[in-house]
């Protein structure tokens, strides 16, 4: 019945993936709307339980990542390259770069850029820290960094090295089921593929909505500071709408005239955006602060990375730290997926190191610009962020409240607002390419109608906006808890792709366990492979 549904449709995906995720994605709004206090409710109680009871799990299980995928891009398996020997990068660097980094979090560096490090400034998250101190100011920069380096971009690096290596190596489909391959073989496609799959979509999805929340927030902050705009849900909606039109416009022009020509643009006016507050600010004292604060990064890292707040016990790393990485898990099958299928033709070694060095590299010198610009503003200027940011909680509205203690400040605030439509609607685009693919037949490999990627790029405005308009905050809140509820499972099925990733590798590879220089990987992958009797005839050659 579904299938001749979607034929009806003019669909060509898994019917089952495609119409299930739908549905419940359609029944979670309803309901949502319906019964918002009990659905709240029952999501954060849950969720409270699991930043309470699990939260030591999400910090060992992130660093865990990060340990592993360092090893992995070290070892004797660094040299296998996703598509064959003979395949080559389809995206130069920089624009491969541009691309992971908009679908990933360049829309959170906008937005956190200046208000995470102005709110653990003003209030430190350890104990015995003196407010608003240098040494908070210190602190501030190493907690920021830690929540938006090396560690968010593992957590998406993992899943997009499985995606690369099942789809590339052995043919399998873009979809998260394809990394339960080693432990259930053909079985993928059946029933617990498709539980998967379907929890992969709609988690996908709802991670995309809450990002598409804070997204709209901080550009109607934005109009509100340049235009007097009311900051209410009409306005929201009407934004929501408006972004949405230009992402389905994006995908309908396809992946390399859309989200590659816009990640490019994008790009080149953050680094503008950056460059231009460099200059414009205490220079000397954000380049003084570049190498300060990466020293103070790289001398944390390690420390942050197996701290739980065990002594002082104050909830903090809950609301912070673990929330931060839940909620990026729900991210990961979205830019995993959409990272592997712009990365065929890179070896394991290039692919891990550009995932995870070149994104946290921009981001402490991200984070250090605007956060040492932040810190002057407070320390030697007029002040005013810690009282908008943390004391009136105007988190959306903390990079325009920065930016009015600089030059041409309306219009450095207009460009600002249009790099967040940018980052927004390639989160959207990207989004809406992956779902897509995760609801991919996997008996035909004819390219799939654009309209089912408009779809789900409709699909992902009306979340947003529906739960906007029809409970406000409070609603954008309740998604939160749920994805936090929602982040457990994918957390648990990331060791898993280690596990499989790591079986698959040592069964294509056999040989790499005995060959410590990898010489027979090359031969391997650029030559097929001898004809049985050649083989014979070569085993009865004397060695030496």
């Amino acid at each position: 019945m579904l299938d001749q549904l979607q034929r009806r449709l003019g669909l060509r995906t898994d019917s089952v993936i495609f119409f299930a995720s739908a549905a419940l994605t359609i029944l979670f709004v309803v309901t949502t709307i319906s019964l918002t206090d009990t659905v709240d409710s029952v999501f954060t109680k849950a969720s409270d339980w699991i930043l309470t009871n699990l939260g030591w799990f999400y910090i060992l299980g992130v660093t865990t990542f990060v340990l592993f995928l360092i090893w992995i891009a070290l070892s004797r398996y660094g040299h296998v390259r996703l598509g064959g020997q003979d395949t080559r990068p389809e995206y130069s660097n920089g624009a491969w770069f541009a691309m992971l980094f908009a679908a990933g979090i360049g829309t959170i560096l906008m937005f956190w850029g200046v208000a995470e490090p102005i709110s653990h400034y003003a209030d430190p998250p350890e104990q015995g820290v003196k407010p608003e101190s240098a040494h908070a100011a210190e602190r501030a920069m190493a907690f920021a960094l830690y929540h938006f380096g090396l560690h968010t971009w593992a957590i998406f690096c993992l899943p997009a090295l499985a995606f690369a290596y099942f789809v590339y190596q052995r043919g399998l489909p873009f979809r998260v089921s394809s990394i339960l391959h080693p432990l259930l073989g053909d079985r993928i496609n059946g029933p617990i593929g498709k539980i998967v799959d379907v929890t992969a979509v709609v988690g996908t999805l709802f991670g995309v909505s809450v990002s598409i929340g804070l997204g709209t927030l901080q550009i109607n902050s934005g109009l509100h500071e340049l235009f007097g705009l009311p900051q209410n849900k009409l306005v929201q909606v009407l934004l929501i709408a408006v972004v949405t039109a230009i992402a389905t416009a994006s995908v309908m022009s396809g992946l390399d005239k859309g989200i590659k020509i816009l990640s490019n643009i994008n790009i080149l006016m953050a680094v503008g955006l950056l460059i231009f507050v460099l200059v414009a600010g205490p220079t000397l004292f954000m380049a003084k602060g570049i190498v300060e604060t990466t020293g103070t990064y790289v001398s944390s890292v390690v420390p942050l990375s197996f701290w739980n707040d065990t002594f002082a016990n104050t909830g903090w790393q809950g609301n912070w730290t673990v929330f931060y990485w839940a909620w990026t898990i729900t991210w990961s099958p979205f830019v995993g997926i959409f990272v592997a299928r712009i990365s065929k033709g890179r070896t394991i070694r290039e692919f891990v190191m550009g995932v995870l060095a070149l994104p946290s590299a921009f981001t402490v010198i991200w984070f250090s610009i605007f956060g040492m610009g932040s810190f002057d503003i407070e320390m030697n200027g007029s002040g005013g962020l810690v009282k908008a940011v943390v004391k009136e909680g105007d988190v959306p509205g903390a990079l325009f409240t920065f930016l009015q203690n600089y030059p041409a400040a309306t219009l450095i605030s207009a460009l600002s607002v249009l790099i967040v439509v940018i980052f927004f609607t390639t989160s959207a685009d990207s989004a809406s390419m992956v779902v897509d693919m995760l609801c991919e037949r996997v008996d035909e490999k004819l390219p799939t109608p654009t309209r089912q990627r408009v779809f789900w790029a409709v699909t992902q405005g009306v979340v947003g906006g529906t739960l906007l308009a029809a409970t406000g905050k409070s609603g954008l809140d309740a998604l939160q808890q749920v994805i936090t509820v929602i982040g457990l499972p994918f957390f648990v099925i990331a060791f898993v792709m280690m596990f499989s990733l790591l079986r698959a590798l040592r069964e294509d590879f056999p040989e790499l366990g005995r060959d410590p220089l990898a010489k027979q990987l090359a031969a391997r992958s650029a030559t097929p492979a001898e004809p049985p009797e050649q083989a014979a005839e070569a085993e009865k050659e004397p060695v030496g």
